[in-house]
């Protein structure tokens, strides 16, 4: 009887724990409280400090971009994914940060907000939503080599 029930409830605690893991992969590894805008974060054993401010950022480096796999899944400042919305995610601004992002091959410009964190690949500067990369034609060759610079908050 003993052993039924200490294997009944191992399994149990197994099966329970087991039920936590994420199935989102990326988007949802960062440990950090999602809808807040903690100073730091780990993802895959790597910390990142959040800036205190955009103010002055600016970087070049490759975008890419995500879409309808990630649509409508959370993000990390709490907010519902919308492929169709100029939004981006970016490892190190805080959280609702506007930036303009130029295309550097063809001069094309968008206004995104930052609302989520990555990309965790190691040579990408941010990721933008589908809308955003499509504004500034990137979608077909996946990855474009950008301008990031933040601005203050857009009008309307």
């Amino acid at each position: 009887m003993y052993k039924a029930t200490f294997s009944f409830i191992f399994l149990f605690i197994f099966l329970l724990l087991g039920g936590c893991k994420t199935m989102n992969g990326e988007m949802n590894e960062a440990s950090a409280d999602p809808s807040s805008d903690a100073s730091h974060y780990r993802v895959r054993g790597k910390t990142y400090h959040v800036m205190k401010t955009g103010k002055n950022y600016q970087a070049q480096g490759k975008a890419s971009w995500y879409g309808a796999k990630f649509n409508k899944k959370r993000t990390s400042s709490g907010e519902r994914y919308n492929m169709y919305k100029y939004t981006a995610a970016h490892r190190t601004l805080p959280l609702s940060t506007y930036v303009l992002v130029t295309n550097l091959v063809n001069g094309r410009q968008v206004v995104v907000k930052v609302n989520d964190r990555g990309p965790f690949v190691s040579n990408r500067l941010i990721d933008l939503s589908y809308a955003a990369a499509k504004k500034i034609g990137m979608v077909g060759m996946g990855t474009a080599k950008v301008d990031v610079k933040a601005i203050d908050t857009p009008v309307g």
